[in-house]
């Protein structure tokens, strides 16, 4: 029996060689197998895969040179793995493979969630109720994740001690100096200014690293969170780096089809002020208040230009994994101009 359905293996992946592993690691599991990878995902490559009896997603490490430390889908796993039993919305995780024969890398095969991916933060085909819904959703769930302890779902080694921003900064300009391939003057001034103004941190928790409208999947037709995707970036931190990421939406330009939300009519939408915003969310994990964003909105983009930069650099060593990855490259000026605009209002 052939293992091939359609269209031929993509990326030569051997189809024989991962429906025998899967066969071995689900209960239940029924060949032929077949792999369409989701459009995006420049980072872990994600592919939808179809069987017999039922549909999976696998996520697994890019083929080729990789910069030390990225690409760990054996954490994504450990981390997922820890957070269903608890509730969260996560996807159900079946197997890790550690074996770089069968498929030539790393991955795991997760549940395939049945949900919707919006990008478009004015959430345009939603009425205000339901758009005020899913923002309360996308609030509280991440309070949520903030709340778990991660102590006691095993995670308590997930993350290195000590402040979490002086390390992320110090992580970001490593993986910038590595993928560098142009001097970026905005970029040298972040490098000089992130360092030396690091907040005190005051809470630890689980923290996604990356969490946005379109890492989330909503119910087909409603406003919950069905799951939350995507956790390459997380680790243990303080959980003002996930809530001010989140919170740039408010503070990006709203543009057709972008999740930015500046210059939005929130009456009219139905969409929370980032002033409600932040207040379900200190209300939820008992907070009294946030800080001034504009150092950490300097720091996540800071962070975003070296993952654009990372994707500069395996276009260039032809290693990139996605076709918008030239277009997704494009950005790298503009998010460094915008992060040393939100650093300079941060006394830069």
């Amino acid at each position: 029996m052939t293992a091939v359905i359609g269209a031929p293996p993509p990326e030569d992946i051997d189809l024989r060689r991962l429906e025998s592993w899967l066969s071995g690691q689900i209960g239940g599991f029924q060949g032929p197998v077949r792999l369409t990878k989701f459009p995006g995902g420049q980072s872990n490559p994600t592919y939808r895969l179809d069987s017999a009896g039922a549909s999976y997603v696998l996520r697994r490490k890019p083929f080729g040179p990789l910069l030390p430390s990225a690409h760990a889908v054996d954490r994504e796993h450990r981390l997922i793995a820890a957070l269903h039993p608890t509730g969260f919305p996560v996807a159900r995780p079946y197997a890790l493979c550690t074996d770089d024969s069968v498929i030539g890398s790393m991955f795991y095969v997760m549940e395939l969630v049945d949900g919707r991916s919006l990008a478009d933060g004015s959430l345009p085909d939603e009425t205000p109720e339901t758009r005020a819904a899913m923002y309360r959703s996308l609030t509280t769930t991440l309070a949520g994740l903030h709340n778990v302890d991660h102590v006691a779902v095993g995670l308590g080694d997930y993350g290195r001690p000590g402040n979490y921003f002086e390390r992320q900064v110090g992580r970001w300009t490593k993986q910038y100096r590595a993928s560098q391939t142009d001097d970026i003057p905005e970029v040298e001034g972040l490098l000089e200014f992130l360092p030396r103004t690091v907040p005190a941190q005051s809470r630890t928790s689980i923290i996604h690293g990356d969490y946005r409208i379109d890492n989330a999947l909503f119910e087909p037709d409603g406003a919950r969170i069905k799951a939350v995707l995507d956790w390459e970036l997380s680790t243990l931190g303080d959980p003002l780096a996930d809530f001010t990421y989140y919170a740039m939406q408010w503070a990006m330009p709203s543009e057709s089809g972008g999740a930015g939300l500046a210059g939005v009519d929130f009456a009219a939408t139905g969409i929370p002020t980032l002033t409600e915003t932040v207040e379900l969310y200190c209300s939820l994990t008992g907070r009294d208040s946030v800080p001034a964003m504009d150092w950490y909105f300097a720091y996540n983009l800071f962070r975003l230009v070296g993952i654009v930069q990372g994707i500069k650099k395996r276009i260039i060593d032809g290693n990139a994994s996605s076709d918008k990855a030239e277009a997704t490259v494009a950005r790298l000026v503009p998010l460094a101009k915008t992060a040393w605009q939100f650093a300079r209002q941060a006394g830069a």
